[in-house]
This record gives structure tokens, sequence and C-alpha cells, in this order.
């Protein structure tokens, strides 16, 4: 059977209000298209992956998109065989990703990014533009990590990204004297950490732009990564052709 159904993932931090009437809008549409997966809102942004028919969902985005603080909203792509979510989910929540961090607002003020081919380049060479060693630094679960990772990643063994903070607080000096890029799955984690570097003290502190789905659509066989890509769906995990490892229902 051909992959004929369209997953995406997004998010925006950016402030929110309305969140219950955004909430009702949001839901009424993708469940009359027949859209499923999770759609999370919070005071701080919109976090979402959502999967259907690819005219379904991407007019779905369109109107969304026609909605200020989500104008140009980027989606990451991917396609399955089937639905990988059972049910549609739209819901307001404290924080879109959980960091128990109140004061820590990417809305506000955005953490420096590197782009897929230019961290592709930075880990052939071994150093940034500037000569300094390149560190790459998982801010995933340690399940997620065990799928696969960035060759040589720090792995903090983390159980949930709220644990993150305490880590980097305790092991920061391994840090010292690097470029760190901070990663996760579609980037809404890293962007988050790479902050609470900045906050910490790291000199340079990176986020990788659009995580690692971004990082395998937009570079050649996605260099200097083994395994593949945990995602919180059925297919449970996508190569780096963006290809699940299990078929969807």
């Amino acid at each position: 059977m051909p992959a004929s159904v369209l997953n995406v993932s997004a998010y925006r931090f950016v402030p929110l209000d309305d969140l219950e009437a955004r909430r009702r809008r949001l839901y009424e549409h993708a469940a009359a298209v027949g859209l499923k997966g999770t759609v999370l809102l919070a005071e701080e942004g919109i976090n979402l992956f959502l999967a259907g028919q690819p005219e379904a969902l991407r007019g779905w985005l369109a109107a969304l998109r026609e909605d200020t603080p989500f104008a140009g909203l980027d989606a990451k792509e991917s396609w399955s065989e089937g639905l990988p979510f059972k049910r549609l989910k739209v819901k307001v929540k404290r924080e879109i990703i959980r960091m128990n961090m109140p004061a820590v607002r990417p809305s506000a003020a955005r953490a420096p990014a590197v782009a897929p081919k230019t961290l592709a380049r930075w880990l052939q060479a071994g150093r940034d533009d500037e000569g300094r060693p390149v560190v790459m630094l998982d801010t995933r679960n340690g399940f997620e990590v065990d799928a696969g990772a960035f060759q040589g990643a720090l792995d903090w063994r983390l159980d949930r990204f709220s644990d993150f903070p305490a880590a980097l607080a305790e092991r920061r000096a391994e840090l010292a004297g690097k470029t760190v890029v901070s990663y996760c799955t579609g980037g809404i984690r890293c962007e988050k950490a790479a902050l609470v570097m900045q906050d910490l003290g790291v000199e340079r502190a990176y986020q990788l732009e659009g995580g690692i789905l971004r990082y395998f659509e937009q570079t050649d066989g996605a260099p200097h990564w083994r395994g593949r890509c945990f995602v919180f769906d059925e297919r449970q995990e996508l190569d780096p052709a963006l290809q699940p490892a299990v078929a969807s229902a």
C-alpha cells in the first residue's frame, strides 16, 4: 500500500491569549476534516502532531496560519500508509513542552540556531566556522537516544525533559570552551534547552534548527547520525529517509 497519509509536526513559541476559544475552534475544524493527533496550546505557544489526508491537513494548516500568531508556521512533513494516531486531542496546558522553569520564555528571546547543512559541515570538520570544537548535546529522554543519536553526542540519560536544567547545572563543565549544539526530535526541546544553557553561562549555545527531523529532510543521508529517530506515535521510529520502522494501521 502506498504511503498516502500526511504527517506533520510544528511548534511556535509565541504569546497566546483566548486559549479555550482557540482550542475549541481548532478541535472543531480538525475533527470535521478527519484529522488525528495532538495539538497543545499554552500561553507560551503551540505544539502539534497531526495526520490525515493531505488536502485536509494542508487546508487545516492554511486556516491556522490565517491567525496572526501562527502566520508562516513551519511544518515538517513525513508520510505513512495509515493513521499513526488513534484519536484527536486538542488541549490547553501550562507549557507546550514541560520544563518547570517559567522564567525561560522562548517567545521573548530565541537562542541562536544552526541550519542542518551547516551542522553537517561542522561535524565533518569537527569544528565550527571559527575553529571551536563542536559537541552535540541530546536533550531527549534516554530511551529515545537508544533508538538513534548523533555520533559522539552527550547523553545525560534524562528520564524527562524537566530534568535537563539540573543535569546541565551539574555537568556544564563538560561544555567549557566548546560550541554546543542542543538537539531533539523536532526542535522544541532544544530551543528551550539552548536558552537555559545561555542563562547558565555556556558561551556558545546553539539549537539545531528544526531538530532531527529537519536534519533528515535537508541533508543527504543524515551524515554523522546513527540509527533511527524515535517518534511519539504508532510508527515508533523513522529512518533518515523519514520512513517508519512500523507500518501504521
